[in-house]
């Protein structure tokens, strides 16, 4: 038998947790009829951040649209992909890039985060993180580069911040 630490215990309690709240969900699951191609024609690649539920915030629904997301909102290689594929299998036309205030990747130290990796683990990575300077900055890259990347098609690309104090939408210029 493996002995569980607290933290091990905490994560396998969330897991028997969420498969009950699954078998919940299972017996009035009515989405069934809806296809992979979002009703809004919406692709929105928006930060992990579990303060911004892109749904709430955009009053979307399941199937309205494909939510991307990852660490800062960033329009990374895979973000990029997933873009491309929602374009030209799916159909989208419009595209939203989200990030928010307070954002961990704001002002991050990428060496710091290495080292400590590194001290963890015995082993160094070279890994980008994509920390940037200020959210509208990073907001503003990640609008030019899906707006310059020769397969994303030229389709209306906006840039949001969400603020996590408020729950208002900023739009970025």
């Amino acid at each position: 038998m493996v002995d569980q630490s607290p933290d091990d215990a905490d994560a396998a309690s969330e897991y028997a947790r969420i498969l009950q709240e699954n078998r919940r969900y299972v017996e009035s699951f009515d989405r069934s009829a809806l296809t992979a191609a979002p009703l809004s024609g919406l692709a929105i690649i928006a930060c992990m951040d579990a303060r911004l539920d892109v749904e709430e915030a955009l009053g979307l629904r399941t199937g309205d649209a494909h939510i991307i997301r990852n660490a800062g909102g960033l329009a990374t290689d895979d973000a990029i992909r997933s873009v491309i594929v929602s374009q030209e299998r799916l159909g989208t036309n419009e595209v939203l890039v989200i990030g928010h205030t307070h954002c961990g990747l704001e002002d991050a130290d990428e060496d710091e985060m290495r080292e400590h990796l590194a001290a963890r683990t015995g082993r160094r990575v070279d890994m980008e993180f994509g920390s940037f300077p200020d959210v509208a900055t990073s907001v503003r890259a990640q609008v030019e580069r899906l707006r310059t990347h020769p397969w994303v098609r030229h389709v209306p690309i906006h840039g949001l911040i969400f603020d996590v104090e408020t729950g208002r939408l900023i739009e970025v210029d």
